[in-house]
């Protein structure tokens, strides 16, 4: 099953408390509702292990996704493009890395 890894900071101008609110009030739950995913979870990075810096990126997404097909018509509704484009908002050059689970 296939997962999109989303890596992003936000941009100069958003604030992390209204990216995060947004996040959970209307990210997340649009994106859980769609068929195609079996999960999805937003995680803030707070530091590099054990030296205490501050990891290359603020965010990560993890979207598992059952089927790509599916997905790719879904993201293409009004309103997946309306939260796409709240995303955009946000984040600063987000990097979106499709992989696989293979343990």
């Amino acid at each position: 099953m296939p997962s999109i890894v989303v890596l992003f900071n936000l941009k100069d101008k958003a604030a992390q408390a209204s990216y995060e609110q947004w996040a959970q009030s209307t990210d997340v739950p649009t994106v859980k509702g769609l068929g195609s995913i079996d999960d999805f979870r937003v995680y803030r990075m707070n530091e590099v292990m054990g030296t205490g810096e501050k990891p290359p990126y603020q965010y990560c997404e993890i979207v598992e996704v059952n089927d790509m097909a599916k997905f790719g018509e879904e993201i293409s509704t009004e309103i997946m493009q309306k939260v796409a484009a709240e995303f955009q908002e946000f984040a600063d050059n987000p990097m979106f890395i499709v992989s696989d689970h293979f343990a």
